[in-house]
């Protein structure tokens, strides 16, 4: 046969495949998300994230030692509060003794170069198990922002390098740069949750920590799945409001976001793949019906090759092992 162009040549070998790859993902990219419990709390595992668990607060040195042997340097924190610490106020939220603000300064008490990311909804906090108050069966906005601006403060004050507002309230990338900046924290970043959808993938999630909504759902203040231009709205407004870095979550079923988003902001974009997206890939693994490695893989690069810059992922410490004993990912 007579071709002028043979696109194989360009796959021949894994050598000549690395050489040319255009996508690449280092740990270094890589958000490690930890569920922080008590001491008190008895079972660690979570049925429907195997494989993950909750880490005891005395057992978060042994954690980040594992973390750093696998050179994963960016930890993104959530807290289990206990259920008579809840309320409609966001109280706990707010407590200097309380479980996120010691977990931070005791991570930065291990190492000071380990990157504390902190969630900053009231979820956790909240005996309706939603990420704001809640007045007349709604979840009121501006109350819940004044009380975000002061949980940010907090944890910046217990030594966060950047809060994660992932709460979708309106303004409150606005109000909460400004309360840090007002309480002299003008380098604690923002990592805005700015394209938040209402999905289905973050049932293992709210199992891990115990925080589903008590009644209705959360569709009045996460995105509609059916809309995308919305992404781009949202995530120009927290730039303009301040807000260092975006993230778009869920990933793997948004990649069409997190490409419309990179294309329009000009700041590092995340992206956070979920606990549904990491039990799918578990599931069917454990089924025998596709092969864990590969899958984990094509899952992460393909959020990355859709643009984002860094990601969120519960897959962080298998992925690191492969990097790192592989020396090349394939």
């Amino acid at each position: 046969m007579e071709l002028t162009h043979r696109h194989r040549r360009l796959r021949t070998t894994q050598t000549v495949r690395d050489l040319v790859a255009e996508t690449s993902l280092s740990p270094r990219q890589l958000i490690v998300p930890l569920f922080i419990v008590e001491d008190t709390e008895k079972e660690l595992s979570i049925p429907s994230m195997p494989g993950y668990l909750r880490i005891r607060f005395s057992g978060i040195e042994k954690e980040l030692q594992e973390l750093t042997e696998l050179k994963l340097k960016t930890v993104l924190l959530f807290v289990k509060a206990a259920d008579e610490l809840k309320d409609n106020t966001g109280k706990e939220a707010l407590n200097p003794d309380g479980l996120m603000q010691r977990a931070i300064r005791k991570i930065k008490a291990f190492d000071q170069s380990i990157t504390v990311m902190t969630d900053v909804a009231l979820d956790p906090y909240s005996s309706y198990g939603h990420d704001g108050i809640v007045a007349n069966q709604q979840i009121v906005n501006d109350p819940t922002v004044d009380v975000l601006m002061r949980m940010s403060v907090s944890h910046a004050e217990a030594g966060a390098d950047f809060v994660a507002p992932s709460d979708m309230m309106d303004g409150r990338v606005s109000y909460i740069r400004k309360a840090l900046d007002e309480k002299g924290f003008i380098n604690t970043g923002i990592l805005a949750y700015s394209a938040k959808y209402a999905s289905c993938y973050y049932g293992p999630f709210r199992d891990a920590l115990d925080s589903a909504p008590g009644f209705g759902d959360k569709k009045t203040y996460q995105m509609d799945f059916r809309n995308s231009e919305e992404s781009v709205k949202e995530a120009l407004t927290d730039v303009d409001e301040g807000a260092d870095m975006v993230m778009v979550k869920p990933a793997g079923a948004y990649l069409d976001i997190i490409h419309r988003v990179k294309q329009n902001v000009h700041v590092p974009v995340a992206a956070y793949q979920v606990s549904g997206e990491y039990a799918q890939i578990k599931a069917a693994a454990e089924k025998g019906w596709l092969n864990h490695d590969a899958a984990m893989m094509e899952s992460l690069f393909a959020i990355r090759r859709a643009g984002a810059d860094v990601i969120a992922t519960y897959f962080a410490k298998e992925y690191a092992r492969i990097y790192y004993a592989s020396g090349t990912i394939s």
